[in-house]
């Protein structure tokens, strides 16, 4: 379990052997590799684990066709591979679900085009798993969507999954194979000390700062990595968004891929956590990086709009959604002034002055990313990089016993009694600091129930005050941060607040 927020005094007791900087999927990834070789690891997150794109991703461990359609067939091959050994080895968190790539008369690519891009994919992941679906069997599989020029869909397989969750349960596994985690304690500075490290960091809820030594450091930072080393800006902040929809006014039951009537960009609408979650977008995003980043009232007509494209007669508009969430991608930049989309979502692993900088990838890759920081960090050598990215070796080995059901992807929430008890459990053993911590990130209340579950705050505030000690003051600070966050940058575009 990931146990109590460490003393940042205890800390600077140890002489570490990496300090990995940031707790998304990168940083957690990382973390849990070097542990796996008994190195002495302290991952540091200057906000919550998973609180950037790790937690407002499209939630898909896939291998990306759009990849392999512009030539990108290596990302494509190891994100596959990675996909069956998380659906392997994850079997409760990472499921696989059916895709409907849906084909209509005019539009490219059509039915054979696909055909032959799927016979490739499954090939690269090791499977035979696409068929072609005609017009009359795909409209009795997905009721409502749009008859006219529906020519039928490719039926193939990816995989869904809760990601935050993910990150949680890679940290602890960290955690098991003996790694220190801390989250809102900010890496402030970073300076190179001979054959060492020295990092400032500041605990950002009890105070108080503290000087801490590594041997090496790896910044995992997402979208800010590279900040520390002031080195030029490497990484384009590009934004995507989703909405959540009542699943009664748009029920799927598979992920329906469909191309925006306006640009042609594939948009996925699918089942998520008892809802239905459509995304992405895909644009550059200018705010400062430690803000909450937001969906636009723009980016949710536009999503709105790719689903009336598909399901015109379920009328979906804005009175529709629930939530909404926006991620901030850390996209290394070609600097050749590309349109977003075209942005290679290939990682990049760098040295500046003995540190190492991990940016870019996919969620389902963060295994290969964090073997690719190892060894740029000269942790493992190339023989032993070679040989873990080919392992059969399971990664997950530490068995942790969740709530019934907890991350399940399309699963909705339990209500009463069982949700509680979820709730309670995240509490005890998820290094719980701040309310939409609990909320937002461990057990999906917040994004899943209208007005970030504004109605079960009284039950929760006796959890928190018992299981954390708050006292009325903490409470109501608390309570108040997390209702605001929920207006600026989780609630419907339009209301709350957000623009």
């Amino acid at each position: 379990m990931l146990g109590v927020r460490p003393a940042l005094e205890t800390l600077a007791q140890t002489r570490w052997d990496l300090i990995v900087i940031g707790g998304g999927v990168t940083g957690a990834g990382v973390a849990l590799e070097a542990a796996r070789r008994a190195k002495t690891v302290l991952l540091l997150e200057q906000k919550d684990f998973a609180w950037g794109a790790s937690s407002r991703s499209s939630k898909m461990v896939h291998g990306g066709l759009r990849y392999l359609a512009e030539g990108r067939f290596r990302l494509t091959r190891d994100a596959l591979r990675e996909r069956e050994r998380m659906a392997r080895e994850l079997p409760d968190l990472v499921i696989r679900q059916p895709y409907a790539f849906v084909v209509r008369a005019g539009e490219f690519p059509g039915r054979w085009p696909m055909k032959a891009a799927l016979w490739l994919y499954d090939f690269l992941a090791g499977i035979r798993d696409h068929r072609w679906l005609d017009r009359e069997r795909l409209l009795e599989r997905i009721a409502g969507l749009a008859p006219g020029g529906l020519r039928g869909a490719m039926i193939y397989t990816d995989a869904l999954t809760d990601d935050a969750r993910l990150v949680l349960r890679i940290l602890h596994e960290a955690a098991a194979e003996g790694a220190r985690l801390g989250n809102y304690i900010r890496v402030e500075s970073v300076t190179r000390q001979g054959e060492a490290f020295s990092l400032i960091a500041r605990d950002e809820i009890g105070g108080g700062d503290a000087t801490l030594t590594a041997l090496s450091v790896i910044d995992a930072a997402g979208a800010a990595a590279g900040e520390l080393s002031g080195e030029p800006k490497k990484i384009r902040p590009l934004r995507g968004s989703h909405l959540l929809i009542r699943r009664d006014r748009l029920p799927v039951d598979d992920c329906v891929t469909a191309l925006h009537p306006r640009d042609k960009r594939p948009v996925f609408i699918y089942p998520w956590l008892g809802m239905t979650c459509v995304g992405t977008t895909d644009l550059d995003h200018s705010a400062p990086l430690s803000e909450e980043p937001r969906c636009t009232a723009q980016e949710a007509d536009y999503l709105i709009e790719a689903i009336g494209g598909q399901f015109p007669q379920a009328a979906i508009t804005g009175a529709d959604v629930v939530s909404s969430m926006a991620g901030v991608r850390p996209v290394i930049a070609s600097g050749k002034g590309l349109n977003p989309s075209q942005e290679s979502r290939e990682h990049s692993v760098w040295r500046h002055d003995g540190m190492v900088c991990v940016a870019g990838g996919k969620l389902t890759t963060f295994r290969l990313i964090a073997l690719d920081a190892l060894r740029a960090a000269d942790l493992i050598d190339q023989q032993e990089l070679v040989a873990a990215r080919a392992t059969a070796e399971p990664q997950f080995r530490s068995p942790v016993k969740f709530p019934y059901r907890l991350g399940h992807p399309t699963a909705a929430l339990p209500d009463g009694e069982a949700l509680i008890e979820t709730l309670a459990w995240a509490l005890d053993n998820e290094m719980v600091a701040r309310l939409d911590d609990l909320l937002l990130r461990r057990v999906r209340v917040g994004n899943t129930r209208p007005a970030g579950a504004r109605d079960l705050l009284p039950q929760i505030r006796a959890l928190c005050q018992s299981r954390l000690g708050w006292d009325d003051a903490r409470w109501a600070g608390e309570a108040a941060r997390y209702l605001e966050i929920i207006a600026r940058a989780y609630s419907p575009p339009g209301a709350g607040g957000t623009p």
